[in-house]
């Protein structure tokens, strides 16, 4: 198949600009959507692949995987199709540049930063792995950044529905080895919670600027991942509040029973981790231990490593010593002292690292339950089990938990914490909702956009007639039904009421405008001007008397508009008669 050509139109609709990325599989192309007037990207399938059936399918299984997801934090997937063996994935054009730069240009973000995109990283991968859906290839590389902050995931490139009953070899494709889970560096399937370890290196290497293995292979740097401790981030800057520095440990465990079950229960510890009452937690402790070898990965270990080169090793070189019979003696003598008084050493120093760490070791305690409490029992019932209790609550909405008892604790429930950690609770104060903000005047396609995804409620869009729509901005909110202030809840409806998007002809007579303010106005909305100039002396020379479209009628893309203009009479005989 022949390279794809600017201009080139795939389905007679998406006209190619130019190319914007080449991957392993795809291509990506920045193309004009004929129909809906618009930039998008096209993801068209590598022309040697195209004929390959297997990623025919794997190409197809993304498309319709990525195609179910709507989130803010997802680019949106919005055609798929095949134009004479091209397969074609239409996609949201996304105008930023992916964190992989911003770190080349940063070296490393801020806290409250990585805070801000790893919370807009696990929410969106939360609606992904709500569809039972894994990304397997989170990389910086793979999340675009705008300038306003806001991120989007892209390249679903190796997604796959768990639930999917035909699994080709991609469930053994491993993804950029820097970022790649224990579990698949041992070769067994991808989960969510393998997307988790992933955010969890990336979180890593926002905070510090690199990853946390490098080596001079893949295969050296996937038994790192299997074998290694990842590095503590308060090692590269001691300011990381350990709250933040838990995350990336909880989220990089290599045991999957310590790790996040998925993407939301990372997203739900990311919310609170700046709060004043967590910054200074104890660091989290695995319940579970980190190294769980079982067959199947001490084979795969085994086989990583002979992948490698074998050092050279040096020659051993024994030196034998021949003594007299009664030097022998007296040496065994003096090696029977040495081992005796060794081994009393031995005992000693090992009472003194295990038993006095477990004499003066500050107990782990699980965090009561105490959600429906009055604040006065949950406190009673905190300290009761060891716990320090936050003077300030913080306030949370609740549907079920009246207004006044405690909705949750921070840290949450069931965590096993030191005993003595300060607890803070969080309070009811009722059911809670979206407070409606003042829109006047703002785009009513962005609030829309905002109030359906973020607040789950129903948006209806009213045009209301103006006496003169060229005076607004077009589609400006005029008002709101209900008003500004007003507690709206899930479900709910709103109305925006926005200026009657139809154009009018102005009075161009009236004296207030001149003949470039109507220039302007024809280019602006394609309308064919033309000018006549009459010698008359009924009105001013200069004036605009008379216009060929009435003042008030709608105006149509394309029409003919005819300005008269009074000038002076050249010829005044007839004025002498």
């Amino acid at each position: 198949m022949s390279m794809i050509m600017k201009g080139q139109k795939i389905n007679d609709r998406y006209q190619i600009i130019k190319t914007i990325g080449e991957g392993g599989m795809a291509n990506v192309y920045l193309a004009y959507d004929t129909i809906l007037d618009r930039n998008v990207a096209v993801k068209v399938l590598r022309g040697d692949l195209a004929t390959d059936e297997k990623f025919v399918r794997r190409f197809q299984r993304e498309a319709l995987s990525a195609s179910s997801l709507s989130h803010p934090n997802i680019v949106e997937v919005y055609d798929v199709g095949e134009d004479n063996g091209l397969y074609y994935i239409v996609m949201e054009y996304i105008e930023g540049k992916h964190l992989k730069q911003l770190l080349k240009k940063r070296g490393n973000l801020t806290i409250r930063e990585v805070v801000d995109i790893m919370l807009q990283l696990t929410d969106g991968m939360s609606a992904a792995h709500d569809s039972y859906i894994i990304h397997r290839d989170i990389k910086p590389q793979n999340i675009m950044i705008l300038e306003n902050g806001l991120i989007k995931i892209t390249d679903f490139g190796i997604a796959m529905a768990l639930n999917a009953t035909q699994l080709t070899q991609t469930n053994s494709v491993m993804g950029s080895v820097h970022y790649l889970p224990p579990e698949q560096a041992c070769g067994k399937g991808a989960t969510i919670q393998s997307d988790v370890y992933s955010m969890g290196i990336l979180m890593y290497e926002l905070l510090t600027g690199s990853v946390p293995f490098k080596g001079d292979n893949a295969v050296e740097i996937a038994l790192k991942h299997i074998k290694e401790t990842i590095p503590n981030v308060k090692e590269f800057n001691n300011s990381i509040p350990n709250s933040v520095a838990n995350i990336v440990k909880r989220a990089t465990a290599k045991n999957l029973k310590n790790r996040y079950q998925d993407a939301r229960e990372m997203n739900e510890d990311l919310k609170t981790c700046l709060d004043e009452s967590r910054l200074d937690e104890d660091e989290y402790t695995f319940l579970y231990p980190e190294i769980e070898e079982d067959k199947k990965s001490k084979k795969a270990v085994t086989e990583l490593e002979n992948t490698k080169v074998p050092e050279e090793k040096k020659p051993e070189v024994k030196v034998e010593q021949i003594l007299p019979e009664s030097e022998k003696k007296q040496e065994n003598k003096l090696l029977l002292i040495l081992a005796i008084v060794f081994t009393g050493l031995i005992i000693i120093v090992t009472a003194i690292v295990f038993l006095l760490p477990k004499l003066t070791e500050t107990k782990d305690v699980k965090i009561p339950d105490v959600s429906n409490l009055s604040i006065i029992d949950a406190e009673n019932k905190l300290e009761e089990a060891g716990f320090n209790v936050a003077t300030e609550t913080k306030e949370a909405t609740s549907e079920e938990i009246k207004e006044g008892n405690v909705v949750k604790t921070s840290p949450q429930a069931g965590r096993t914490v030191k005993e003595g950690s300060t607890i803070t609770l969080y309070v009811s104060i009722g059911e809670g909702g979206y407070v409606l903000e003042d829109l006047k005047g703002k785009n009513y396609i962005e609030e829309k956009a905002i109030l359906e995804k973020m607040y789950n409620l129903f948006v209806e869009v009213i045009e209301d007639e103006v006496d003169d729509p060229n005076k607004y901005e077009k589609g400006i909110i005029l008002s709101t039904e209900p008003e500004a202030g007003t507690l709206l809840k899930e479900g709910d409806t709103i109305k925006l009421h926005i200026p009657d998007s139809s154009i009018i002809y102005p009075d161009f007579t009236s004296g207030d405008y001149s003949l470039k303010e109507i220039e302007e106005f024809a280019n602006k909305y394609s309308i064919d001007l033309s000018v006549e100039y009459t010698e008359t002396a009924e009105y001013e020379v200069g004036t605009i008397y008379k216009q060929s479209r009435e003042a008030g009628s709608t105006v149509v893309e394309g029409a003919s508009l005819k300005i008269y203009i009074a000038s002076e009479i050249t010829d005044t005989s007839d004025l002498t008669d």
